[in-house]
């Protein structure tokens, strides 16, 4: 396992950012509603990728609602939890452990829908470059009266927040914009809206981009933690 992997299998074994909530996040739950109302798109019935699957929130609710889930998480401990919940349910996930910053063993043009909830920010250039290159490989493309798929990417966003201008400066990663967590040696990218765009629109289009804050606790300190939330679209 890398060494990315062995951080985010000792966070799953003893939480510091994770939560041991079970039902899907809200919002994720809000990119579905977007889907159902803004797109007028069925999100039952999908061959759905969720990136990052963590303990199986998203990809053990998608499951249960009646679509085909692959869930990818470089976690074991995360996986073994994930599959565990879904016996539980009585649905049926195609759980692998894996880096995503690696090759799908995914056909083209399969997949409908695509999840990334906080989960590349922890690529390095490398995986990233790769990440994008296979979403869009996979990601079922529109043309021919077929509608293109769907991504919803929600991503560490650097503007505006003080912790994060902290970080990089004490706690620099190798690459750019990037800071390590050296509690639990996990590097985190941060994205600026300008970088976010660049990145993402090379092959998607960005139907909706928002900028949401939240709070977490660490280490009994409270911080603030703003994101990018993106609907994309081939």
């Amino acid at each position: 396992m890398t060494h990315q992997g062995n951080a985010w299998d000792r966070e799953y074994k003893n939480p510091k950012l994770v939560t041991g909530k079970e039902d899907p996040q809200s919002d994720t739950l809000r990119f579905f509603k977007f889907l159902k109302k803004e797109q007028k798109y069925k999100i039952e019935g999908k061959a759905v990728l969720d990136l990052g699957s963590g303990t199986g929130r998203n990809s053990n609710y998608l499951a249960n609602i009646g679509n085909k889930v692959i869930g990818i998480e470089i976690s074991r401990k995360a996986i073994t939890l994930a599959r565990d919940r879904s016996k539980d349910m009585g649905v049926d996930v195609d759980y692998r452990q894996g880096d995503i910053g690696e090759k799908y063993d995914i056909e083209d043009n399969s997949i409908d829908i695509i999840l990334d909830v906080t989960s590349s920010n922890s690529l390095d250039e490398r995986g990233r470059d790769i990440y994008l290159k296979e979403m869009n490989r996979i990601l079922k493309k529109s043309g021919s009266g077929f509608e293109g798929g769907y991504i919803f990417v929600r991503a560490l966003a650097k503007d505006g927040n003080k912790n994060v201008k902290n970080l990089l400066k004490t706690s620099p990663g190798r690459e750019y914009d990037t800071y390590i967590i050296k509690e639990i040696g996990l590097t985190e990218r941060v994205f600026s809206r300008n970088d976010f765009v660049k990145m993402y629109s090379q092959y998607f289009k960005i139907l909706h981009l928002e900028k949401k804050t939240s709070y977490t606790t660490f280490n009994n300190r409270i911080y603030k933690r703003d994101y990018w939330l993106a609907y994309l679209q081939k």
